[in-house]
């Protein structure tokens, strides 16, 4: 993710970028292994462009989630390993796509968290399932509802990321699992790897379709609308519930 002037945050052209070229991998034989990372060294992807999400309505939030939606479920299913090297800040929909991967490698400098309750919505590309799975539906909760971050050695306690290394070291040991994984039968991997999906996701698809559908309802709200004003303005939003 190559928008190291925003921290790497996705707005439409760059996930419309990230899904198309997920895709290609997906079909390309030669491409065994996926490792995906932020340009820079501050950020894997500081979540989605605020700017960009505070003046849409709620149409326009739903082909927001369902395009960051399509971007995980690619990393999630696609027939080879995903690898997230989380370099930085791993924030809203950064932390998302990071869930969707395989595999999670973080930087010690990293941090992890879903903040959207401050901006008055909810994760939309699927943190409100994903993280629940990787983690425990008890520590989700408390990311979710109360918006905090983590940093990198609460995160890997929490299972939320596989292995920490230093900021050198993170890129150098991810291709060192990508080239072991390379290694083994691409058939058997890409149907362990279905195998062990049916078993984690259970009917997430569905649940996805809810998390969508809630998230997209928020932009309806003024809360969300002030949410996101403050995070542009910054100050702190005073919220309503209306």
């Amino acid at each position: 993710m190559n928008r190291p002037d925003a921290l790497n945050a996705l707005d439409v052209p760059h996930a419309e970028a990230l899904r198309d070229r997920l895709v290609e991998l997906s079909a390309d034989e030669a491409a065994r292994v996926v490792i995906l990372t932020g340009a820079g060294d501050k950020a894997f992807a500081a979540g989605a462009d605020i700017k960009y999400m505070s003046s849409l309505g709620v149409l326009e939030a739903r082909r927001w989630g369902e395009l960051g939606q399509g971007c995980a479920n690619l990393l999630e299913v696609m027939p080879k390993p995903t690898i997230a090297v989380i370099n930085g800040f791993a924030l809203g929909g950064g932390c998302e796509l990071a869930l969707a991967c395989d595999m999670r490698l973080a930087s010690t400098r990293a941090l992890l968290g879903q903040p959207e309750i401050n901006l008055g919505v909810i994760p939309g590309w699927g943190g409100t399932q994903r993280l629940a799975r990787v983690t425990s539906i008890g520590f989700a909760k408390e990311l979710v509802l109360t918006g905090r971050t983590v940093d990198a050695a609460e995160a890997f306690r929490r299972g939320l990321v596989n292995a920490v290394h230093e900021p050198g070291d993170v890129m150098p040991k991810a291709l060192e699992l990508g080239h072991s994984l390379a290694e083994k039968s691409p058939l058997a991997t890409a149907y362990a790897k279905e195998a062990l999906n049916v078993v984690a996701m259970g009917e997430q698809h569905a649940h996805l379709e809810t998390e969508e559908r809630l998230f997209a309802m928020l932009f309806a709200s003024e809360d969300q609308k002030e949410g996101m004003a403050a995070f542009v303005e910054k100050r702190e939003p005073r919220f309503t519930g209306r």
